[in-house]
């Protein structure tokens, strides 16, 4: 069976995306609230064996850590995968974001769209959702920083991975790196072809 390692996710009640139907799901977050399998800071991945898991989820995680810990994360990233493994990178498309900001002439605090948890201003976007932070008083719910998908797909080459396809819609960034040529059975998973890519 696959394994996939679940990066900040919170907790287990969480659905994950179908893809991931028939994995092995470990869930690995710093807050022990959501009874995750692996309590661990995301900087910290290098402290796990090498090579375990066949996948990495990443849903609205990476924002949470400073601009220069990124790259730290994405060595674990690369660390705990096997060979033609992969990592899939959800995060806040911040152009997106002031774009539709300036286009619509909107205040920081007004609503930019209403979500299962309430109404989400830009100011939720940049910085973290204001309510959760307010009530949890974890500070490690805010936003330490921010991406294009131009950037992201700098910062996760940098860090080592090979190809890398990425697409935006509904101010998401939604980016899958591989370590290495990519498995077959995992371009699939996603619909994506072999020629989509150029192999470094």
């Amino acid at each position: 069976m696959k394994r996939l390692l679940n990066v900040g996710g919170g907790s287990k009640s969480l659905k994950l995306p179908p893809e991931y139907d028939g994995f092995e799901h470990l869930l690995l977050d710093i807050d022990p609230a959501g009874k995750p399998d692996i309590v661990l800071d995301g900087r910290k991945l290098l402290e796990l064996p090498a090579a375990n898991f066949d996948a990495i989820y990443c849903s609205h995680n990476l924002k949470h850590y400073f601009r220069h810990d990124v790259p730290k994360v994405l060595e674990g990233f690369l660390h705990v995968l096997k060979p033609g493994g992969f990592a899939q990178i959800r995060v806040p498309d911040l152009i997106e974001l002031m774009r539709i900001v300036v286009q619509k002439n909107m205040d920081l605090e007004e609503q930019l769209y209403e979500s299962a948890v309430g109404p989400i201003a830009p100011l939720d976007v940049i910085y973290g959702f204001g309510r959760q932070l307010e009530t949890s008083g974890n500070d490690f719910f805010a936003h330490k920083t921010g991406f294009s998908v131009q950037s992201l797909s700098r910062a996760v080459e940098k860090a080592g991975f090979s190809p890398n396809y990425a697409k935006v819609a509904n101010l998401e960034i939604n980016l899958i790196a591989f370590k290495g040529k990519p498995d077959p059975e995992h371009l699939s998973l996603f619909g994506i072809a072999t020629y989509d890519f150029t192999f470094k």
